[in-house]
């Protein structure tokens, strides 16, 4: 549907701009913002680049394992019908770990994962389990520590301080996350209590 949205937009800006003879303008502007769009896209490109390079190192030190430990007792009381040994809980701590860094990118990857494993617990494969449908909460909503994909488009658009949105992508993805999972846990209440009448 958005993609039918997007052509009838596209074809009525060319005919108005073939109406009104101002074709060449539409031209410009398209070639300018294509131009800045790969500028923006090149630069988000490296800096992604260097932030992948950190994530993994932190993979290999062993930060990633760290982060997972101290999200593991929270990730517990959450999901408490998922298995501690489970392979569904080690991808959740990883994606988890992931998206506490910003690094939304690595953290798909993981999320799938988790996903998959989450599937092979379900005994119901055509309905999500409770702890899909947190876990799908938890990962849209996501708190992030470090916003490391914000902070890589603000660096590629040149912005003059592109850290400063620390404090406030940290509160907001916590309040976003709080939000997410108390609906979440509405619903569980709202659920079970409709399975008891």
């Amino acid at each position: 549907m958005i993609n039918l949205v997007w052509l009838l937009l596209i074809v009525l800006g060319g005919f108005t701009a073939a109406a009104r003879g101002q074709v060449s303008v539409v031209t410009d502007a398209v070639m300018g913002q294509s131009q800045m769009g790969l500028e923006t896209v090149l630069g988000f490109t490296g800096i992604m680049i260097l932030w992948m390079g950190i994530m993994k190192i932190a993979e290999e030190s062993g930060l990633i394992r760290l982060l997972s430990f101290l999200v593991r007792p929270l990730m517990r009381r959450l999901l408490p019908e998922v298995p501690a040994d489970h392979p569904a809980m080690g991808a959740i701590l990883m994606n988890v770990s992931a998206n506490l860094l910003g690094v939304g990118a690595a953290a798909t990857p993981m999320g799938l994962k988790a996903m998959n494993h989450l599937q092979e617990l379900n005994p119901d494969k055509k309905t999500a389990t409770d702890a899909m449908c947190t876990f799908l909460a938890l990962n849209t909503s996501g708190v992030t520590v470090v916003p490391a994909t914000v902070i890589a488009l603000r660096m590629a658009a040149g912005s003059v301080s592109p850290t400063e949105i620390v404090a406030t992508a940290l509160l907001a993805t916590l309040c976003s996350s709080i939000t997410a999972l108390s609906v979440d846990r509405l619903f569980r209440w709202w659920n079970s209590r409709e399975e008891t009448r």
